[in-house]
């Protein structure tokens, strides 16, 4: 005891003979240190305890780590200003920016619990199953929802911080009014904003698109890969991506293949000569059809649609359970079908027809006069 007495003594008379900066700097390093090193230590026996019995929990406090470690470091902050030497300026300082450190913690806090929460309640539903409606139905609505929470969450994170400060408060109460908090909307310039964070809700509401949904928009065919707070990406079918606003899909119409199930009709349009045998060609549509892998069971059918001067047209639908899969099963119809008519029946192709002279008397006399002539 009179060892460790004496060398805190030691240590006392050290740091009295140090100047104050010095020592406030010091214990704050201290202080963050043993912070860091209390829940570095505390993680490690977390990750012990959780590994194998509860990985869903142990999942969260991963998740949540960079929030708890900000709020320790906090915390330890707060115990070292309180003791150190530091004069009333700068001691007002770190009050003001432990204020603000505590504002962005309680924003960063929530917006990872929503996080959490929503992936929580998405491991219910898999995408990659046969049947993923309703999994695209509560993802749509849940992302686009956390999206526009988020946001609001950082616009008034923001703005509190904001309000710290005097002389920029202003700004600050601006941010509440622009998120729908003070009930006001300050400024034109923040309805492109809230415009489409309004069309985010109304989209997770009503869903007219939901995520991996076969859709065309602008005349191009894709599958709606990411929906954001302001912005829809859809994923074309050569890779590219198309960036669309939300309010866009509110505003104009475009195609959704799988608004209510991923099945579809295809469609193949044959243009033959008149001498082809329908009925045939009907039975032989049926053949191709029926033995695809594409094809789910349900539709199948050729017809006439329409008459032209040199051919005529026919239409063969056929069903599938995705969009890729009718585009798939709509060129295999097209490629067999076109080998078959060319194989047995090359009669049934449509050939350019030219146009004989008509003989007429005048002709006849005409022929006459010159075979005598010559």
């Amino acid at each position: 005891m009179d060892s460790i007495r004496s060398g805190l003594l030691t240590v006392e008379g050290w740091l009295n003979w140090l100047p104050d900066s010095v020592v406030a700097a010091f214990i704050i390093l201290l202080a963050v240190a043993l912070a860091y090193s209390l829940h570095r230590s505390a993680r490690r026996l977390v990750r012990r305890l959780l590994a194998e019995r509860h990985p869903y929990v142990l999942s969260v406090f991963t998740q949540m780590r960079g929030v708890t470690q900000l709020g320790l470091m906090i915390l330890a902050l707060i115990l070292a200003i309180s003791i150190a030497p530091l004069d009333s300026g700068t001691a007002v300082l770190f009050a003001r920016v432990l204020l603000i450190a505590i504002i962005c913690l309680i924003g960063w806090a929530g917006i990872t619990a929503l996080n959490i929460a929503a992936d929580l309640y998405l491991r219910r539903f898999r995408l990659d199953a046969a049947d993923n409606l309703i999994a695209r139905k509560h993802n749509t609505q849940v992302r686009v929802l956390l999206r526009s929470a988020d946001v609001l969450v950082l616009v008034v994170t923001i703005g509190a911080a904001l309000m710290t400060f005097e002389p920029v408060r202003q700004y600050g109460v601006s941010l509440f009014a622009s998120a729908g908090v003070a009930g006001i909307v300050v400024g034109l310039a923040a309805r492109p904003v809230l415009s489409n964070l309004f069309a985010g809700v109304q989209l997770a509401m009503t869903q007219p698109i939901r995520i991996d949904d076969a859709v065309v928009v602008e005349n191009e065919w894709g599958s709606i890969e990411e929906i954001t707070s302001t912005y829809v990406v859809v994923r074309l079918w050569d890779w590219r991506r198309m960036i669309v606003p939300l309010s866009y899909f509110i505003e104009k119409p475009f195609q959704n293949w799988t608004r209510d199930t991923a099945a579809l009709i295809g469609s193949a349009f044959f243009y033959l000569d008149y001498r082809a045998p329908v009925g045939v060609i009907r039975d032989k549509l049926n053949e191709i059809v029926k033995a695809s892998e594409n094809w789910n069971g349900q539709v199948v059918n050729l017809q006439v649609t329409d008459t032209k001067q040199g051919s005529i047209e026919l239409r063969a639908l056929m069903s599938a359970n995705s969009a890729a899969h009718a585009f798939d099963l709509r060129c295999e119809v097209r490629e067999k079908m076109i080998a078959f008519l060319q194989q047995e029946h090359p009669e049934a192709l449509p050939v350019q027809r030219g146009l004989a002279e008509i003989p007429t008397s005048k002709n006849l006399a005409r022929q006459k006069k010159s075979r005598r002539a010559g």
